[in-house]
């Protein structure tokens, strides 16, 4: 799958410091590559109650999550969100 990231997701990886940035983007490759595998685990979960469907998070530590989208048409994972678990669903 390919990854593509939205304006604010950009805006939100600027947010952590570069250890942190280092192990999302780690962890958003390893999602791009596994998506399928992980799909089927505690560690992703389709968001109820949005307006947008095929939407997801993914727990990528403790206290960080990304929200992301699947386009089935492009095969490809858009994260539309980055950020600390506190603030990330607001």
């Amino acid at each position: 799958m390919k990854l593509y990231y939205s304006e604010e997701a950009v805006a939100n990886l600027r947010q952590f410091d570069a250890v942190e940035r280092r192990l999302i983007a780690k962890k958003l490759r390893y999602l791009a590559e596994n998506f399928e595998v992980l799909r089927r685990g505690k560690k992703i979960r389709e968001l109820k109650g949005t307006e947008f469907p095929n939407q997801y998070r993914y727990v990528i530590a403790r206290k960080i999550r990304a929200i992301f989208r699947v386009e089935e048409d492009r095969v490809v994972l858009l994260i539309l969100r980055i950020g600390r678990r506190k603030d990330i669903y607001e």
